[in-house]
């Protein structure tokens, strides 16, 4: 350690030797020399010292400001990547939700007849069985009333192709329209422009007395489609192109729209992913300058995409039940009518007082049973046609039935009450037949719907517990286990 020590020190001392200036300029000429050599390896020496500990040194300090925007844009990073997964997770709990629910409801049905005696089975069966003969009764019933009006609206119909489509009323004493198309951009982008064509160039009407009215609302922009549609407006007189501002639902725009003065007579009303027929609007508003006792027409949807699956194959028939049957025949059995959301008419005045509850699921059956609380009348006119898109898979079927169902047992809880009270304009008594009317499509309709589902789990548990051996052990198990089944199949 001391020769290490001692070698160090004479180090130092020769190169405080070497660069003192003394020795650089005084000493004799060979030595000059080699003391010179000496310093320019020494000054190499230093610069190479000097580089690599400011390569090796502390960095230079960073610049505060950038730093906290740096952190701020992590930060904000985190917290969006977090509100999209919640987004993610909430969105497939809402839609698992109501699949797992209704899962649970079977699963828990049939494990609870299961366990039920013979006698409470016998008692849940009579009351299903009832349920059952009532609805298909009141099915039959609306059929055979629907017959006549379906006769009455085709020979409407050939007496105004004799006559070369010439309607009894002028087109100059004809009321004033305002047809609605509501949508959503960007869903239905694809469809708006498609529709505003059709509207205006294939509906036959006075140009001078109907106003085609486009609302929708977007959460964005959508460019080039905005601007091409607000130009279509220079071409085509009787269109307009309203964006509602601040709207988030079919309600909302149509509110937004009853609070502008148009001076129209009727308002008609229709989804976009419909085509009204050339003629519809012309014989909607023929019935409300026929009868002004009429306050609102219903017309008949068909679905055009019907070979597009077998689901909408399904709704198709379907449709064709609901419209050109149920409807028109419980209009003639109970004197009321119902607005269905799309292809109906309405007069202006009351469409504004009655507005949309943007807080019902289904604001159009909601509005239409307010229009009953008024006593106003509400027809169905099969020659009204209007062509609609049906879901075209499974799923998409299953998230429109389920909003439906849950509108109309909203609707139902809410409305139930007009079977018993008085109307609300004046102290006119409601008649005895529209109340059970309104009781049976409220109450009774809505309960078939969880009773034939529990007649379901019932019978499956009867299957599961005594499984068949033979086809007439399958029947007698799903239709005649008791006499009075016997009766129901036989008048049903």
């Amino acid at each position: 350690m001391a020769e290490l020590a001692r070698e160090n020190e004479l180090e130092i001392g020769s190169k405080i030797l070497l660069l003192s200036p003394l020795c650089m300029c005084h000493s004799p000429g060979g030595q000059h020399d080699d003391d010179r050599d000496g310093v320019s390896a020494l000054k190499g020496r230093d610069k190479r010292f000097k580089g690599s500990a400011e390569s090796s040194g502390p960095s230079r300090s960073p610049d505060p400001i950038q730093t906290e925007q740096s952190i701020r844009q992590q930060i904000n990073h985190l917290l969006n990547t977090i509100y999209d997964a919640s987004n993610n997770v909430q969105a497939t709990i809402q839609e698992w939700t109501p699949f797992a629910l209704v899962t649970s409801y079977f699963v828990f049905s049939l494990c609870l007849y299961m366990i039920c005696t013979d006698q409470l089975v016998a008692v849940f069966w009579w009351i299903y069985l009832a349920t059952n003969f009532y609805i298909a009764g009141s099915t039959v019933l609306e059929a055979v009333m629907s017959i006549t009006p379906c006769r009455e609206f085709r020979q409407a119909v050939t007496k105004v192709e004799e006559s070369n489509f010439q309607f009894p009323t002028r087109d100059c004493d004809l009321l004033v329209l305002d047809l609605l198309i509501v949508a959503y951009l960007p869903n239905e982008a694809e469809l708006i422009m498609d529709r505003i064509y059709y509207a205006v160039e294939q509906i036959v009407f006075p140009k001078d007395k109907i106003r085609i009215n486009i609302l929708y609302n977007t959460p964005k922009p959508i460019e080039p489609l905005e601007t091409e549609m607000r130009n279509l407006t220079f071409k085509f007189p009787q269109l307009r192109i309203i964006k509602v501002p601040d709207s988030t639902s079919k309600a909302d725009n149509l509110n937004y729209f009853f609070t502008l003065e148009t001076g129209a007579d009727v308002i008609a009303i229709y989804d976009c992913d419909h085509y009204c027929h050339p003629y519809g609007p012309r014989w909607a508003v023929e019935r409300l300058v026929q009868d002004e006792e009429i306050s609102v027409v219903q017309g008949r949807c068909v679905i055009f995409n019907s070979n597009a699956s077998l689901v909408t194959r399904a709704v198709a028939v379907e449709f064709d039940k609901i419209y050109a049957v149920s409807h028109p025949g419980r209009a003639r059995v109970w004197g009321f009518g119902i607005f269905t959301g799309s292809n109906g008419y309405w007069r202006a005045p009351l469409l504004r007082e009655l507005r949309m509850h943007g807080d019902m699921l289904t604001e159009d059956i909601d509005s239409s049973l307010r229009a009953f609380s008024k006593s106003v009348n509400t027809i169905h006119d099969l020659n009204v046609v209007s062509y609609e898109l049906a879901p075209t898979t499974i799923a998409a079927l299953w998230k429109q039935r389920l909003r439906w169902a849950q509108g109309w047992a909203q609707a139902s809880t809410k409305h139930i009450v007009l079977a018993f009270n008085k109307p609300a304009a004046g102290d006119a008594r409601r008649p005895l037949r529209p109340r059970f009317g309104i009781f049976s499509l409220l109450l009774i309709r809505e309960i078939s719907y969880y009773l034939v589902t529990q007649y379901f789990c019932l019978v499956l548990s009867v299957l599961m517990q005594n499984v068949p051996k033979s086809t007439s052990m399958l029947l007698r198990l799903l239709f005649f286990q008791y006499p009075v089944a016997y009766w129901l199949f036989i008048v049903r």
